[in-house]
């Protein structure tokens, strides 16, 4: 039953945003990625994570908020469908923490979809970054770090509505960056913030 309603509900998501997919500098590829995007919507995850060719999409995992996902039978169905991996940030804990499970989760062979903003940003700008981005970096710097804009999603789905409203979006899918050798978590964060703006001014 899952292996039906994924490709129908990827391709419901991708009807009502409307969304086309840039890559810019770079080309789809099943290798282990990082996919890190600005957060304007709750559907960024889905959306992003539809978008992607399929072969890349059944080996990618969108992180997102268990305080949300679990909120009501639906949801709780989306996000067991799309393989969410649920975070519980009210239930940090020193020996289990988000990056911990992350790394734990991909193996060798799994992508993330994470949005280092933290929460959805309604005002149009870009937020500061948060570490988690630096720390899967530091613990796994093999991993492509690929900057995503994502544009016109928090219309698609406005703050406090249930259904999407159909729009165009588009996502812009950049180069990959890595953490260099002595980068610090402010530069290395100031610099994947940018990587993701840059692609705004492309588009």
């Amino acid at each position: 039953m899952k292996q039906i309603t994924v490709p129908v509900l990827a391709a419901i998501a991708k009807a009502l945003s409307g969304a086309t997919v840039r890559w810019v500098d770079c080309e789809p590829d099943t290798c282990q990625r990082i996919y890190f995007a600005n957060h304007t919507s709750h559907l960024d995850a889905l959306v992003l994570w539809s978008s992607l060719p399929r072969n890349i999409r059944s080996l990618t995992r969108p992180v997102a908020a268990v305080d949300y996902w679990q909120g009501g039978p639906v949801r709780r169905y989306m996000a067991s469908v799309f393989d969410l991996l649920m975070i519980d940030r009210k239930k940090i804990k020193v020996h289990n923490s988000p990056i911990d499970m992350m790394i734990r989760e991909i193996g060798n062979t799994n992508s993330l979809i994470v949005f280092p903003e933290g929460g959805r940003n309604t005002t149009g700008e870009i937020g500061e970054f948060k570490s988690g981005l630096f720390h899967l970096a530091k613990k796994r710097p093999d991993l492509e770090l690929m900057p995503v804009y994502i544009d016109n999603l928090n219309r698609v789905m406005p703050k406090g509505e249930f259904l999407p409203v159909p729009l165009l979006s588009c996502i812009s899918i950049g180069a990959p960056i890595f953490l260099e050798s002595g980068e610090n978590k402010k530069e290395f964060l100031k610099k994947a913030r940018e990587s993701v703006m840059n692609l705004k001014e492309t588009e």
